[in-house]
């Protein structure tokens, strides 16, 4: 099992952000989001972008936690929006 299998089997986030996520992923467009996400001209491989999204997330997940005043919630849901779908890309390749 590689890692990032291992991280997103031990993801575990609240529902309604989970939630949030999924219902946001039908808008998804990988060319026009992982551009404005990961500020990359061209879109990598899902692995690729998994490995850059995953510590954004990670960070997004600590601040929530935490209660920091640099939480967005609206950015979380973004992130992860594009883990869940680039989680699909990557496991169905």
């Amino acid at each position: 099992m590689c890692k990032i299998t291992k991280e997103l089997n031990v993801m575990r986030r609240p529902d309604l952000l989970v939630q949030a996520a999924s219902h946001g992923s039908h808008e998804y467009e990988r060319r026009r989001d992982l551009r404005r996400m990961l500020r990359v001209a061209i879109p990598p491989t899902a692995r690729a972008a998994l490995e850059r999204l995953l510590p954004i997330e990670a960070e997004l997940e600590k601040r929530r936690r935490t209660g920091a005043s640099t939480y967005s919630l609206t950015r979380h849901v973004d992130i992860l929006v594009a883990v869940l779908a680039e989680a699909r890309a990557f496991r169905g390749a």
